[in-house]
């Protein structure tokens, strides 16, 4: 094989190395511009994944619905369609095992268990971590355990989740009405 043609091939490899991360940060910038925010409410807990770094994971209170399906098995696919509430909280509108085509207010989360005597569906949502930096991660833990502890007075933590086309892009977690960031700096 001649030098030119290894040398074409190892550009056109640089080259798809280099588009499939960029196509994967677009794909999710476009979310988070072009989506529809939602929030949805937290209780937290903060493992540390020394392959994947600091997060926090999030448990969401949205994590079952009611529905007359009773084949749902553990690990299943499930399309959940939201709406808002009066004050802008992610509520279920229905759910499904196909998406909901021509909707952006859909996302896609995995069945942990299906209650047929209750007519429930239970499941995890796909966006469950929240990545941050490093020299804040350990305070953020502290702040967060802190604030739910307090239970006076009551403290507020959700999620700020953009939602388009099924693509959800976990933004931030709020506590009081303040980024956890900052709030870590206030701390």
């Amino acid at each position: 094989m001649k030098t030119i043609h290894i040398f074409l091939i190892f550009v056109g490899l640089a080259l798809i190395q280099l588009l499939v991360p960029f196509q994967m940060i677009s794909s999710k910038e476009l979310v988070l511009k072009e989506g529809i925010p939602y929030k949805f409410k937290t209780r937290p807990v903060d493992p540390t994944d020394p392959f994947r770094g600091k997060y926090i994971t999030l448990n969401y209170e949205l994590r079952s619905a009611e529905t007359n399906d009773t084949l749902w098995t553990r690990n299943d696919d499930i399309y959940i369609k939201l709406k808002k509430d009066s004050l802008g909280f992610a509520k279920i509108d229905k759910v499904s095992r196909a998406e909901f085509k021509g909707s952006d207010t859909f996302v896609k989360g995995r069945v942990t268990w299906g209650d047929s005597y209750n007519g429930k569906v239970n499941f995890n949502l796909g966006f469950n971590r929240y990545y941050m930096e490093e020299s804040i991660a350990y305070n953020a833990e502290v702040a967060y355990i802190e604030s739910i502890r307090d239970s006076l007075p009551k403290n507020d933590t959700y999620a700020v989740v953009y939602i388009r086309e099924g693509s959800a892009v976990l933004a931030d977690v709020i506590i009081n009405e303040m980024s956890i960031k900052d709030y870590v700096d206030k701390k």
